[in-house]
């Protein structure tokens, strides 16, 4: 019989599960906000500005592999465990993209005028008070139905791709919002977001640590500026190095922290077509617009994990039949380059499941079905026509069914 060895260490308390709210302590995180970031541990940084590295997008080309790698380096390093926040200064903003910014501010504007003719319902907003903003949810969709054209050329960004692919891998899920915030507006509360930051406390507290540290990995936030948002405007508020503080998803709400965050939160001015991304898990709020008459436009861009669970539902088959063509033209041109490889992560979902099995086996050679991403570059190399990749789009989704 097997006799079980004796320890003469006693056993380890059982902890628990939970952030003790008793025990959570501002002066934890004042230490952890008083770090500096460096252009030694960020070389490829133009500067550092209020603690945010800031990277000039022209000095690199978007094909140069090796540099690409080294920028994703040092971005993962900063979402992960330095500052939380960097700027991508001209992402949007050349000779290139310049047609491309004022096409979708444009779509944006029409969609917004078409929204509030169309209804006289109020629009909710997550972190400031209602009628400070005018918002689009779901602008990705929309600025497709609105302009293929210029939809197709901005999110064939490549950079989009590339800082997207720094944090949360492949097949990832691009969700979008236009937020303009208008003259007067007060500033947001201080926050962290999706998917644990738009819990109210009660329900936030229920989840575990190692869901209140995981959830900042299924999601990047991002913004490209659709204005120049000078101080006064009221840009992003952060407060760097916040996103490492583990119990902060139920810290920020909290009264001594969110004083916190007021005397100690840095801002940086954009200009028009600069794109900044930061961790989730940041503490952050928009400032107030002190103007009298500036309207202050961003995009907003909140892209998921392939493994989590994007916060708008994306019908990707009305783009496709939108797009289908330009894709294809592009591709005949340019086969699978930065930029098509940009547009099918941006629209195409990645990830094929959940699904049905009994129909959907494994593709050859893997053990998952093919997914939209993976029929698109079938489709693409077979030069289909928008009604066969369509058909196998629908085909899919109706297999996909149990």
């Amino acid at each position: 019989m097997f006799k079980q060895q004796s320890n003469d260490k006693p056993d380890e308390a059982v902890s628990s599960r939970f952030f003790p709210e008793h025990s959570l302590s501002v002066d934890d995180l004042k230490v952890i906000c008083s770090r500096k970031a460096s252009l030694s541990t960020y070389p490829l940084a133009s500067s550092i500005q209020e603690n945010i590295p800031i990277y000039e997008l022209t000095a690199f080309s978007d094909s140069d592999q090796n540099t690409v790698s080294m920028l994703k380096d040092e971005w993962y390093h900063i979402l992960h465990s330095g500052p939380g926040v960097f700027v991508m200064k001209a992402m949007y903003h050349t000779k290139e993209y310049e047609k491309v910014l004022e096409s979708a501010s444009s779509s944006f504007e029409k969609i917004l005028e078409r929204e509030k003719g169309n209804s006289t319902d109020s629009k909710g907003d997550h972190f400031a008070a209602e009628g400070s903003n005018d918002r689009i949810w779901n602008s990705l969709s929309k600025h497709a139905f609105e302009d293929p054209n210029s939809f197709f050329e901005y999110y064939s960004n490549p950079w989009l791709a590339h800082v997207c692919d720094a944090w949360l891998g492949p097949r990832y899920q691009i969700t979008a919002q236009v937020n303009n915030v208008k003259p007067g507006s007060l500033p947001q509360e201080c926050h962290r977001d999706y998917h644990l930051g738009i819990q109210g406390r009660s329900k936030c507290v229920r989840y575990p640590r190692g869901l209140q540290i995981a959830s900042q990995y299924l999601t990047l936030q991002g913004a490209v500026a659709h204005s120049n948002m000078a101080l006064e405007s009221g840009p992003t508020r952060f407060l760097p190095f916040s996103q490492t503080f583990e119990p902060g998803y139920i810290a920020y709400q909290l009264e001594q922290f969110r004083d916190f965050f007021l005397q100690n939160y840095v801002v940086l001015p954009l200009e028009l077509g600069d794109g900044v991304f930061f961790n989730p898990a940041l503490f952050h709020g928009a400032g107030a617009n002190t103007t009298k008459a500036f309207l202050r436009s961003a995009n907003l861009l909140q892209i998921s994990s392939a493994f989590g669970k994007p916060m708008e539902t994306i019908d990707s088959l009305p783009i496709v039949k939108l797009c289908w063509i330009l894709l294809k033209e592009r591709y005949t041109r340019d086969g699978l380059s930065s930029r098509v490889s940009a547009f099918i992560n941006a629209v195409f979902n990645g990830y094929p499941y959940p699904t049905n099995l009994d129909k959907r086996l494994p593709a050859q050679n893997s053990m998952m079905p093919e997914s939209e991403q993976d029929i698109a570059i079938r489709g693409l190399q077979n030069s289909w026509s928008t009604e066969k990749v369509m058909e196998t789009l629908r085909q899919m989704k109706i297999d996909s069914k149990a």
